[in-house]
């Protein structure tokens, strides 16, 4: 939970809370297809660990939240640039949108996907 104190009072943001929003700002970005769970294991059982979604994990760093996104990628599309949209993105988004101090922003490329036939190639 991140926690931050005004002169009026107490703002808490629960992981779920900012798990969520970082699953929204990744589903705008150029490029990304869907969202991945780190471990087939988690996909399969559907079990996620405490304040994370489908494809997000937080953490508390030392500076801020540390936030791992997990990411199936367009076939086709420079990879590289895909990962370096959504790190920018979820960045802007938590420190300039909700205030969220942030350590670091991790995007793991779990998979790459063909829209047409809509079948998937793993990496």
């Amino acid at each position: 939970m991140t926690v931050r104190d005004e002169k009026i009072g107490r703002i808490a943001v629960s992981q779920a809370a900012i798990a969520s929003l970082v699953a929204e700002a990744v589903k705008e970005c150029y490029g990304v297809v869907g969202m991945s769970s780190r471990r087939l294991l988690d996909e399969l059982t559907g079990s996620l660990q405490r304040g994370s979604r489908k494809g997000v994990e937080i953490n508390e760093g030392v500076g801020g939240i540390v936030v791992d996104i997990y990411v199936v990628v367009e076939y086709g599309m420079p990879i590289n640039e895909v990962a370096a949209g959504v790190m920018r993105r979820v960045h802007f988004t938590l420190t300039e949108s909700a205030g969220i101090p942030v350590q670091a922003v991790n995007v793991h490329v779990q998979g790459l996907r063909v829209s047409d036939g809509g079948n998937s190639l793993s990496s």
